[in-house]
């Protein structure tokens, strides 16, 4: 199957194979062809360029993409799309004055998503959650890092993830998935912290790594929850499994868990809602991504992570969506990079790096994601009508997505 797609206004994000991630001032640069042509073979993308060198080939498919925009798809690099209902009740609680921190003392918030996870069958997570992966791939994205963590017991967790495999099995978007057993202490555990990590570290991993359910280890390095040596002795043991760590970390304190996350060479760290000084010259050392979530910040109402003070200290930034049912409800990255320029002062050149190469590296499929570069998957977006790629973050609350392709097949 050949698609040629000719006329496109301006093709964005054509790279080089040996770009693997671009940082500081590189991020405010996106390379583009005007009046180009992209050729599409089985599910690969195969040539690309000026319309002038154009091949005259027959192909399967042609379509003019005249006055419009062509860019990879998006790669969201943080998500826990898979859970059993929502927190609508929290939502209105919020809007009443309760804290998250106030919520999840009530029994809500990460607890509440537990019960109800552990009430359902596996059955029906997965035809809950197969709803939501096909919302975002005619949202545009092409590539999906999905978390366990509302099990918290041996069970739970396990179904989770056997979920995602099965989600991974049935679509054409690239997944990968994250062991998030570490998300929060179960309340038989409240008091009984190494309890519960014994049961993470001597059940759940063994058999997650028995049934290979996961690439990627998390935790919610955070007051009140892990703390930086729990986190760390969890990282020392998915590492034993071949599980690299990926952690939530700053999203309310800074307690030096960025730094912990960097011994341990964490692929990338995880909401950064609060960030020091230290941190960044910790993260400037690094191979470690920092990961952005500004539509977490938009839903609870937090600050959002500080792109600008990051980027100038010449650090990378990737954007993903946290689509959960507790604190960002919608995986939607189209507002994620508009929210990123409106909140964050992000450029829509930086925001469309940070949402595609930038986040292909945090879930370690930048050699095949993330880019127009010769050899890679054919994940691309073609837009509606614009004036300039300007428009996509501009206009945030319309829908400029004229057809999705996920490894060379059109999903809308």
């Amino acid at each position: 199957m050949t698609t040629l797609i000719t006329n496109i206004q301006e093709l964005l994000q054509i790279r080089d194979a040996s770009i693997k991630k671009v940082s500081g001032a590189e991020m405010a640069v996106l390379p583009s062809i005007k009046n180009a042509f992209l050729l599409i073979k089985d599910d690969l993308i195969a040539d690309f360029g000026p319309m002038e060198n154009c091949p005259k080939i027959n192909t399967d498919e042609v379509i003019d993409a005249s006055g419009k925009v062509v860019l990879p798809a998006w790669c969201d690099s943080h998500t826990h799309i898979v859970y059993a209902a929502n927190r609508i009740q929290e939502f209105v609680d919020r809007i009443n004055g309760l804290s998250y921190e106030e919520i999840a003392n009530r029994g809500g918030g990460i607890l509440n998503s537990a019960k109800k996870l552990n009430e359902t069958s596996e059955e029906e997570i997965y035809n809950q959650s197969k709803l939501r992966l096909e919302e975002i791939m005619n949202q545009g994205t092409g590539a999906v890092e999905i978390k366990s963590g509302y099990g918290l017991t041996v069970e739970g967790e396990l179904k989770m993830l056997r979920v995602i495999k099965k989600l991974a099995s049935n679509y054409p978007i690239k997944i990968k998935a994250t062991f998030l057993g570490a998300h929060a202490f179960p309340a038989e555990f409240k008091e009984n912290h190494s309890g519960y990590i014994d049961l993470i570290i001597n059940e759940m991993l063994p058999k997650i790594a028995d049934e290979n359910l996961a690439d990627y280890i998390d935790a919610f390095c955070e007051t009140g929850y892990f703390s930086v040596a729990e986190t760390e002795r969890i990282m020392e043991a998915g590492k034993h499994y071949g599980l690299i760590p990926k952690i939530h970390v700053n999203q309310f304190t800074a307690i030096n868990g960025i730094a912990a996350c960097v011994k341990h060479n964490a692929l990338s760290v995880d909401h950064l809602e609060v960030v020091t000084d230290e941190d960044i010259a910790v993260l400037k050392e690094s191979n470690t991504m920092p990961v952005a979530l500004p539509s977490c910040s938009f839903f609870i109402s937090i600050p959002y992570t500080p792109a600008r003070k990051m980027m100038e200290a010449g650090l990378p930034l990737a954007l993903a969506t946290d689509f959960n049912p507790g604190t960002t409800p919608s995986g939607n990255m189209n507002f994620v990079v508009a929210t990123a320029c409106i909140k964050m002062k992000m450029t829509p050149e930086e925001a469309i790096n940070a949402a595609t190469v930038n986040g292909a590296y945090a879930m370690g499929i930048e050699k095949t994601h993330g880019s127009i570069t010769l050899g890679k998957k054919a994940n691309v977006i073609i837009s509606k009508q614009v004036t300039s790629f300007y428009q996509l973050p501009y206009s945030f609350g319309t829908d400029l997505i004229d057809s999705v392709f996920i490894e060379g097949n059109k999903i809308k």
